[in-house]
């Protein structure tokens, strides 16, 4: 099934309705996701990307009925990872000799995946592809979130092809932003961007307002997961540009782990401390064993602070909490504050560790931190209100 997007540009994807894990297990995709491939038929056709490896013959063989692949003059590879390449060796056995469009570092990393010197032709910044009386404009955008990493930009259509940017996992039978529902739309966005682009952040910044120097005209953009930006494509760029200058919002986001619910009792005291310390301050408690852990990081996003709760376990930290701490590693999210809680039996390491690890992740560590002693007493449960109550006062007044 093909979707006229305009003119002679058609989306020729594939809708995965059952995806739930993405890079592995790395990213949850709770509504599906959608792998966009654009065939674009004027004097000369352009095929610009495919889709992941277990739908290539699938893909192929719908790409034949649209057009004779030996029709298809230029394949354009904006990106080189599996989920937009995986169908390339399938639909290169039909057609050898077609001219693949990529960066440097793309011929590297087709190379690297798939062993093939296929007919590669290198693009810059700036080098148009002329496909009769229009032409494609490429802009190199490197680690964003690839070093191979490419938009392109068809003239006089005004269609921005942009890779992985302004994306999102959603999979819909309404493959246009003004289709579907909004607040789902836009969840996926932030989350998608949370999740994957924050730590390039100062690049997608730059990266727009590099596109946006060239001074060319939007109407629509394609992207290469989820639905196509063709009403108001500008909203999605503004929000970028928000979400990339240390985004946050009026919010408090407090992630723990519990043994015997002491530290749960904590997390919940510290959270009523908080309101009474700001009213109008949005709170949000996630147990990080019971959640899921990119559903998490996008409230951590969202958040001017956090607070990590773990009772000591061997001297040590629960794996959930250490592991959201190593996701947050590579992220790299700026000007947030953050402290730590936990009980303990004996020992109660897990709160220094925990401030050590939150310190080197780039947080403002706001104090010490809070421990209670086995589950936590009145007293106890009084000075978790009191500490949520300082919390909220010195972080975000």
């Amino acid at each position: 099934m093909s979707i006229n997007i305009k003119n002679n540009v058609f989306w020729i994807g594939k809708i995965d309705w059952e995806l739930r894990k993405f890079h592995g297990d790395e990213y949850s995709t709770h509504r599906g996701s959608t792998y966009n491939s654009y065939l674009i038929k004027e004097d000369k056709t352009a095929l610009i990307d495919t889709v992941w490896a277990p739908f290539s013959k699938e893909f192929v063989s719908n790409l034949a009925k649209e057009i004779d692949l030996d029709k298809i003059d230029f394949i354009i590879a904006n990106h080189a990872e599996i989920d937009h390449s995986g169908a390339l060796p399938e639909l290169m056995r039909h057609i050898p000799d077609t001219p693949i469009y990529c960066t440097a570092n793309g011929v590297k990393s087709f190379k690297g995946h798939f062993h093939k010197d296929w007919n590669f032709n290198i693009i810059k910044t700036g080098d148009r592809l002329s496909l009769g009386k229009k032409e494609l404009i490429f802009v190199e955008a490197p680690m964003l979130h690839w070093p191979d990493s490419m938009f392109c930009y068809l003239t006089e259509d005004n269609i921005l092809f942009s890779n992985d940017a302004f994306g999102q996992h959603y999979a819909s039978e309404y493959m246009f932003n003004d289709l579907v529902d909004q607040a789902e739309l836009f969840n996926e966005c932030i989350k998608y961007y949370a999740n994957i682009l924050t730590p390039f952040s100062p690049l997608v910044i730059k990266k727009i307002k590099e596109v946006l120097a060239f001074n060319l005209p939007l109407d629509i953009i394609c992207t290469s997961h989820g639905v196509i930006w063709r009403e108001k494509p500008e909203q999605i760029v503004q929000k970028y540009m928000d979400w990339a200058d240390s985004y946050r919002e009026n919010q408090i986001t407090i992630l723990y782990d519990t043994m015997w619910d002491g530290t749960r009792v904590m997390a919940e005291q510290i959270a009523g401390g908080i309101k009474k310390g700001d009213p109008k301050v949005k709170v949000k408690l996630f147990n990080l064993a019971k959640t899921d852990k990119n559903d998490v990081i996008t409230e951590v996003f969202k958040s001017k602070a956090i607070l990590v709760g773990s009772p000591t376990i061997n001297k040590g930290i629960l794996v959930s909490v250490a592991g959201i701490l190593e996701v947050l590693k590579g992220l790299k999210f700026k000007n947030k504050s953050a402290s730590a809680f936990g009980c303990y039996g004996w020992s109660g390491e897990s709160i220094k560790i925990i401030s050590t690890m939150l310190k080197e992740l780039g947080f403002d560590v706001a104090d010490e931190g809070l421990k209670a002693m086995w589950n936590p007493d009145n007293k106890s449960i009084d000075s978790c209100f009191e500490f949520g109550k300082q919390f909220a006062l010195n972080t975000l007044h």
